[in-house]
């Protein structure tokens, strides 16, 4: 869902923040994936903390909460909505979205989706943004954003257009889209892939099975949380033994925390292949 000019996206600064200049965006363009945030559900630097991660003057070392946008034949699709949104949109020059899928329902994964609004409100009438979500996460936007589903809506609310998605794979825009279940502790979380590209967040064990659905991935993005080891998310150990098993020709990391330590200090210590992420990074890969 955009308006009728189409515009492709070039790096603007060598942060890889992104903006746009006009062009058309042909289906075989590569992949693009943007990191719109790498960071916990209370980003980086926390409020009140004076750790050295926190005092960085290092701007990898600032994070926003996860979030990435893939562009791939010629449809942006936003995995994630969380608390900053608003400011990863603007920051990436991003004015159109064709679908957003959501991994789960906690806070700093749907927190940001009143924002969305702005997409629908450059059409006249309002245009809904598609959101895919597992039942669950469904159930919880409805829940947090009841007021966008009352019969008599007050003017100026989001517009969406809900679709419940399983374990089966699926079809946004012509895409198709595998999900990967994922325990984040107990609770099932949906990483996804796409073609070459997988993306995997708040993840502390993967099943056997669904862990073969990433195998052969080209780029594969994973949570790591931190060194030491954490009850519902994978340390950069346990993510180092999964890029190991998988063999991908590049992974990243990303849900990072403070207490990860530097990202220049981290990044000294990790194999060739694999990389923290850091908010702005941009990668290209073959379209599916």
């Amino acid at each position: 869902m955009r308006p009728q000019a189409r515009k492709r996206i070039v790096p603007a600064t060598s942060r890889g923040l992104l903006a746009f200049r006009s062009g058309a965006i042909g289906d075989l363009r590569p992949m693009r994936v943007t990191f719109l945030g790498t960071g916990t559900s209370q980003g980086v630097p926390v409020i009140g903390c004076d750790c050295p991660v926190c005092l960085s003057p290092d701007p990898n070392d600032k994070r926003l909460r996860v979030s990435v946008l893939v562009e791939t034949r010629g449809k942006r699709i936003l995995i994630d909505a969380g608390p900053d949104l608003r400011q990863q949109m603007l920051r990436a020059g991003v004015d159109a979205l064709d679908a957003v899928l959501l991994t789960h329902e906690h806070m700093d994964h749907i927190i940001g989706m009143d924002d969305l609004r702005s997409f629908s409100f450059r059409y006249e009438p309002a245009k809904a943004v598609p959101i895919y979500a597992d039942e669950p996460t469904l159930r919880a936007v409805r829940r947090v954003y009841d007021y966008a589903f009352r019969e008599d809506k007050y003017p100026g609310v989001p517009v969406f257009d809900l679709h419940t998605i399983g374990r089966a794979p699926f079809m946004v825009e012509g895409v198709e889209v595998i999900p990967v279940e994922v325990l984040h502790m107990r609770m099932p979380v949906l990483g996804f892939r796409i073609g070459g590209f997988t993306y995997i967040t708040d993840a502390k064990t993967i099943r056997p099975e669904e862990l073969d659905k990433v195998r052969g991935t080209d780029t594969l993005v994973l949570n790591a949380l931190r060194e030491k080891e954490h009850y519902s998310h994978l340390s950069l150990s346990e993510a180092l033994g999964i890029v190991e098993e998988i063999g991908p020709r590049q992974a990243f990391f990303t849900h990072i925390s403070h207490l990860m330590g530097s990202h220049a200090k981290t990044n000294e210590g990790l194999p060739e292949n694999a990389r923290l992420a850091h908010d702005g990074l941009v990668f290209e890969l073959p379209d599916p």
